[in-house]
């Protein structure tokens, strides 16, 4: 279902339907979409990392530096080439508490220790586990991101923010003091044009990625008419230099560690949980595999830099991935084309760059969170099972209200509760009698979930005097299958009778001999497993075909 979502996202962001076997060669026409889409990036990074930075209650250059550097690094490393990487939302709504008890230098602080902790996290291949991520939740996780994005929009449209102090949750952006009158009207007609261009663009050329051409165009018609409409600049100033080595200030001792421990381990797993989504979404698109290692370690790396100069910190970025790909960007170049640019802005461009009106950066994510959200799960909710789609939803609205690790969490932990659930009520068996023996042949997997309805299968006080368990079409998964086996052995006893394994799998073998119940040579039974009996004067497992 995800894949033929992603196929029907790469259709309408007009990803070619051709897919290269090898590496693209750098031609310059290459080169020209890569660093095309590189600016493209980061003229709509600018404003983004600004307003994450004042989410996080940090100074607008603390996010800039961090989208630069993050950006950079992951750009040249990270496992999946077109990514785009940044400061993000996400981790800033995290970073707003810390700071604010405790001071920016134990930001920078926490930032490189988070970078240590996913470093680790590569070293040790921990990111191969994003593979029990299952598809319904990755349908939610872009569901729940679009809606994310789209939301974070709405700051655009307002003259002054949420009072301070007061809470509404995920939708407090909503609650600022809005635009009216001729403004508000100017900047949903711009808003619209914008997405109007980028439509329209490539059914006229392709030589110009479309966001840019409507950024620029828009741009151009703002300051030709010189319309009133807010622009980068109202922000805050982008005008700064280069990032310098800063060495967090904050006393280094345990009590310290004691603070940015818990905020670097959440923002750790969400900046990985989030990097590695994204790794996977955009695989799907560009039909590649892998990675997740390099990712983790990529991401680390990356934040342990910017921790030491003075950035807040950052992960992929979902929806400058895909304005990166929307551009025909599919190389390591464009993501180290839009860190330079970013810096350029930084350093020579700012005041060229603050006259961007919002509205155009605006349309383009709305073009994004358009393109990011998985349309047809809502068509395919009612064929699927209920779970699956139960798990899409909450999912979602878990990302929305919460953040993106829990909803992860959660959409994970349901899915293998059905999962668990499911497989509980396969366990069976096909029942063989004769006048001196009984065979069970056990279909499905014995497991703690199962381990009751294995149990209920067997007749011991009626059954003949020899009855042989055959584990062929079965597997005997972990301790508490185990304790069901010896259960069953005891119950067989207990009458006088004799039990028989036959066709046990190798690591259920292992697992017996682990557990101290069963010492066989391994290679009694190479071919299919071991057959064991049980002993039941003796109470002991034993080797036997």
């Amino acid at each position: 279902m995800l894949r033929s979502s992603l196929s029907a996202f790469a259709d309408r962001i007009s990803i070619p339907a051709r897919r290269r076997s090898g590496p693209l060669t750098f031609t310059p026409n290459r080169i020209k979409v890569e660093i095309l889409a590189g600016l493209t990036v980061a003229l709509a990074l600018v404003p983004e990392a600004v307003a994450f930075a004042f989410v996080a209650g940090v100074e607008p250059l603390v996010g800039l530096y961090a989208a630069f550097i993050v950006g950079l690094i992951t750009a040249c490393f990270g496992g999946r080439p077109g990514m785009i990487s940044g400061a993000t939302g996400a981790l800033a709504v995290v970073m707003v508490a810390l700071v604010a008890q405790h001071g920016v230098e134990y930001l920078f602080a926490t930032v490189v220790l988070m970078g240590l902790m996913q470093i680790a996290a590569g070293v040790f291949k921990l990111g191969k586990f994003i593979r029990l991520v299952p598809h319904p939740v990755m349908l939610g996780f872009v569901n729940g991101l679009a809606i994310v994005i789209f939301l974070a929009q709405m700051t655009q449209f307002q003259t002054a923010p949420a009072p301070a102090g007061e809470s509404h949750g995920p939708f407090n952006m909503l609650h600022g003091t809005w635009m009216s009158g001729a403004t508000l009207y100017m900047m949903l007609g711009l808003v619209a044009l914008t997405m109007f261009l980028i439509w329209a663009t490539p059914k006229v050329t392709k030589i110009i990625p479309a966001p840019l051409a409507g950024i620029g165009i828009v741009s151009i018609l703002v300051i030709a008419l010189n319309i009133p409409v807010p622009n980068v600049g109202d922000m805050s100033s982008i005008k700064g230099g280069l990032p310098p080595f800063h060495m967090p200030q904050v006393p280094l001792n345990m009590e310290t560690f004691e603070i940015i421990f818990p905020y670097a381990l959440i923002l750790a797993a969400i900046g990985l949980i989030e990097s590695l989504l994204t790794l996977n979404l955009v695989g799907e698109i560009k039909e590649e595999r892998g990675g997740a290692s390099q990712e983790c370690v990529a991401q680390g790396v990356a934040n342990t830099v910017t921790g030491f100069f003075g950035g807040m910190g950052g992960c992929a970025m979902i929806g400058q991935s895909m304005i990166n790909i929307k551009s025909g960007a599919r190389t390591r170049l464009s993501g180290i084309a839009a860190a330079l640019f970013l810096l350029a802005f930084i350093l020579f461009g700012s005041s060229i760059i603050e006259q961007i009106p919002l509205a155009a950066l605006v349309g383009v994510m709305f073009m994004v969170v358009i393109g990011t959200f998985a349309w047809q799960s809502l068509t395919i909710m009612r064929r699927i099972p209920l779970t699956d789609a139960l798990v899409i939803v909450i999912v979602t609205l878990v990302t929305v209200w919460h953040d993106l690790a829990v909803a992860v969490v959660v959409g994970v932990i349901i899915s293998a509760l059905t999962y668990a659930w499911n497989n509980a009520r396969r366990i069976d068996a096909d029942i063989e009698e004769t006048d001196d023996q009984k065979i069970y042949k056990i279909e499905g997997p014995l497991f703690f979930g199962s381990a009751e309805g294995f149990s209920e299968l067997f007749t011991p006080n009626t059954d003949p005097d020899n009855v042989i368990v055959d584990f062929s079409r079965s597997r005997v998964v972990d301790q508490s299958a185990l304790q069901a086996i010896e259960n069953l052995a005891a119950k067989y006893e207990s009458v006088g009778k004799t039990l028989q394994l036959r066709h046990l799998t190798h690591d259920c073998h292992r697992l017996l001999n682990k557990a101290g119940q069963l010492i066989v040579d391994s290679d009694d039974d190479p071919d299919y497993g071991l057959a064991v009996n049980y002993n039941v004067k003796t109470g002991a497992f034993g080797g036997g075909h």
